[in-house]
């Protein structure tokens, strides 16, 4: 399965997701519920698994499901085209 990519972060911790996700979500361990400001999360606090770089809000980034990694859009878009 080629890396999902989310169009902008809520922010640096966590961006909300739909229900459609959930199971990504709970394969990778990303999913966090139980917030006042909405149902399900996932959590991206520990920025891209290439370079590091911190996902931004406002910002686009990706999720490999099969790695279960967090990629910034360079890293994303390189390992989805490759």
């Amino acid at each position: 399965m080629q890396p999902i990519r989310f169009e902008e972060a809520d922010s640096t911790e966590r961006t909300q997701i739909g229900e459609g996700l959930t199971r990504v979500a709970v394969a990778t361990d990303r999913l966090e519920t139980g917030r006042a400001e909405g149902k399900y999360f996932l959590r991206h606090d520990d920025g891209c698994a290439v370079c590091g770089e911190a996902v931004v809000a406002g910002e686009p980034f990706y999720l490999d499901p099969e790695t279960s990694e967090i990629l910034c859009e360079s890293h994303g878009q390189e390992r989805r085209e490759g």
